[in-house]
């Protein structure tokens, strides 16, 4: 994960040095939940609602086609009925609420759907997603309600995950921008062997607008 992120910066700062560059921000409301395995399988999960804030760039690459990097705060979770047991977040939890403060770095490509200035855009790519600290709460078979702060390591959650992005929207000539946003969790939050298999999937609506244009 590291080498990756080494690289997605590597490949920004090269084209940014190189290329017409636009850099704004956009924030948006989302729709967060997972896809929750435990033993084969599938678990109920609830969406819960979270907002994204972050910066965002479009850099010319080719004809219609642009890189369009993203660096953004995103608030994940989702809440799990757990018909089969395991941790985390417990042997006995029947269920788990979870509230996860994310930071995203996503390596887009866009492309403009027309060369007018008004125009409809499709990006699309992968993403490297630090989870900086959450909170879940859950209850026990034996009534027992707990909450805590969520635990990383080896044999915890995992502090890193990867997700494909894809985004479609509309962009005006004066740099106004919304867009619909799908994230897909390629990788398991869950670090525990033999432990649930939790990917994150994300729907929101963002607004956009760029602020800094550089020749």
């Amino acid at each position: 994960m590291r080498s990756l992120s080494l690289l997605l910066t590597a490949l920004f700062a090269t084209i940014t040095v190189q290329s017409q560059v636009k850099i704004g921000l956009f924030a948006g409301p989302q729709a967060t939940t997972a896809r929750y395995i435990v033993e084969d399988n599938k678990q109920s999960v609830s969406n819960k609602y979270g907002f994204q804030l972050g910066v965002n760039s479009k850099i010319a690459f080719d004809n219609n086609l642009y890189f369009a990097p993203q660096v953004f705060y995103s608030l994940k979770g989702y809440k799990a009925t757990l018909a089969n047991h395991s941790y985390p977040p417990d042997a006995t939890a029947v269920d788990n609420n979870i509230t996860i403060h994310t930071l995203e770095l996503a390596a887009l490509l866009q492309v403009d759907l027309s060369k007018q200035p008004n125009h409809f855009f499709l990006r699309g790519g992968p993403s490297l997603d630090f989870q900086l600290f959450g909170r879940e709460k859950f209850h026990l078979l034996n009534g027992d309600y707990v909450s805590r702060q969520m635990k990383y390591g080896f044999q915890e959650y995992g502090h890193y995950a990867a997700n494909a992005i894809a985004q479609f929207g509309y962009e005006t000539a004066s740099g106004f921008t919304v867009f619909a946003n799908y994230g897909f969790g390629l990788t398991n939050i869950s670090n525990v062997d033999g432990g649930p298999n939790i990917r994150h999937r994300v729907l929101g609506l963002s607004v956009s607008q760029y602020l800094l244009r550089k020749k």
